[in-house]
């Protein structure tokens, strides 16, 4: 059996390293909040262009794009996304687990010289420099820092590339954030623009709280049921196909295109940015009543112990004292 003074450090230990990790709790907490805020005020105009492009798109016959035609895949581009450091659970390693089964399925199609890896985050990088992946610019600080200007300078070169046959297919890998207790590992088309996607996303989200339990997550799910239906009715619902356009349809193009395409890359910087957080908060939380349970016992270890010191000690002086 461990000594008083052995278990006594490992108490002062334990605390100290729940300290830390409550503090990190705190720290994430405080900034979900602020990404489901970022996520709150952009997502509205996001998802409103992407549902009146699309169904312009699938609506007019005309209104044919270089972006949303399918070709033979040659050469394959991924933009993964990931954190720049640790102590989030499995969110890393799932991206990563993602990435490296599409790359193998890429892989035995086109060859791995012809996959090229955008990589958001330092553990995605460092990943995909050991698998020997072509990697494409440094973005840690994307990662920290959501940037627009970034998002738009990134779907440029990936619109250019796919323009001119560079690459024929573009994919997105992150972390969908549906609520803080759920963030959804989602592996999305980019390029070229997939009109049928528009009828099958996920709109349920709660941006609300920061509140990750276990009833959060039923209430999730039953709100989700309720939906089904009324999901469905939505999608029966025929597009709508009278469209004025003006002043042509390439100008309309043009323009409501390249604003899809860098909306949509930073929405899933924001994404995988809240996920991350909400990740880390569960994470730590975790942690934290781990370190409280362990505690508990080695308190109760000790007190036991201390107990049955100082009865020994009582044994030994009785025992003196009957002696003489």
């Amino acid at each position: 059996m461990a000594s008083l003074k052995e278990i006594k450090g490992r108490i002062a230990s334990v605390q100290s390293t729940r300290k830390i990790t409550s503090a990190m709790k705190m720290v994430a907490s405080s900034k979900l909040h602020h990404a489901q805020v970022a996520i709150q005020n952009m997502l509205p105009y996001e998802t409103m262009l992407e549902h009146i492009l699309k169904s312009f798109l699938a609506a007019e016959a005309e209104a044919q794009s270089i972006y949303d035609q399918e070709r033979p895949v040659k050469r394959v581009a991924l933009v993964v996304y990931s954190s720049n450091s640790s102590l989030c659970g499995g969110f890393n390693a799932n991206v990563i687990k993602m990435m490296q089964k599409i790359v193998d399925e890429y892989t035995a199609e086109v060859g791995l010289d012809n996959i090229e890896i955008y990589p958001i985050g330092r553990k995605v990088a460092e990943k995909a420099a050991k698998l020997g992946v072509k990697t494409m610019g440094d973005f840690n600080e994307l990662a920290d820092k959501p940037n627009v200007h970034d998002c738009i300078d990134l779907a440029r070169e990936l619109g250019r590339k796919f323009r001119d046959g560079e690459i024929d297919k573009v994919e997105l890998v992150y972390h969908h954030f549906k609520s803080a207790g759920s963030q959804i590992l989602t592996r999305k088309v980019f390029l070229p623009i997939d009109v049928e996607e528009e009828l099958q996303r996920d709109r349920e989200r709660d941006l609300t709280t920061i509140i990750a339990t276990k009833e959060s997550q039923e209430y999730l799910k039953k709100r989700g049921t309720r939906n089904e239906g009324r999901e469905k009715k939505e999608e029966a619902k025929p597009l709508n196909d009278n469209f004025l356009v003006e002043p042509d349809m390439d100008t309309v193009l043009s323009k409501l295109i390249p604003k899809l395409l860098h909306l949509m890359l930073f929405t899933a910087l924001l994404d995988s940015n809240a996920s991350e957080h909400a990740a880390r908060m569960v994470a730590m939380q975790t942690a934290t009543d781990n370190a409280d349970e362990l505690l508990r016992q080695l308190r109760l270890q000790y007190n036991k112990s201390r107990q049955q010191a100082i009865t020994s000690e009582l044994l030994d002086i009785v025992g003196g004292s009957v002696n003489n």
